[in-house]
């Protein structure tokens, strides 16, 4: 069964770094986009960082220059280290996998339980 296992959130001030996990099990992720996304009280989920191999990435505007994802050897596990943390920041961080489309087969995606991520001014 896939599973996606996050860590790393928790309570830092802000202008501080946090550094989060996602281990990926239950299938060869090697083609998927690993992502992640968050949620804060009020707001639409919205993409942070996205990387499909080792140097296909993509970052919202908001968290360029702070941020940086990178993804293991294997390609099972994606991180996401957050530098120079905003209150604006805080939110709930999901990661997903996403295997796209190919021919007739639909695209997959799967996600982890999510992990809170708070920072205190």
């Amino acid at each position: 069964q896939v599973q996606l296992v996050e860590s790393g959130g928790g309570l830092v001030q802000s202008g501080g770094s946090l550094r989060l996990s996602c281990a990926a099990s239950g299938r060869d992720f090697t083609s998927y986009t690993l992502g992640w996304y968050r949620q804060a009280p009020g707001k639409q989920r919205e993409l942070v960082a996205s990387i499909f191999g080792s140097d296909n990435i993509n970052y919202a505007d908001s968290v360029k220059g702070r941020f940086t994802i990178s993804r293991d050897n294997n390609q099972n596990t994606v991180f996401l280290q957050m530098n120079s943390l905003k209150p604006e920041d805080a939110a709930v961080y999901y990661c997903n996998a996403n295997l796209k489309s190919w021919g007739w087969r639909p695209s997959y995606t799967y996600w982890g339980q999510g992990t809170q991520v708070t920072v205190s001014s």
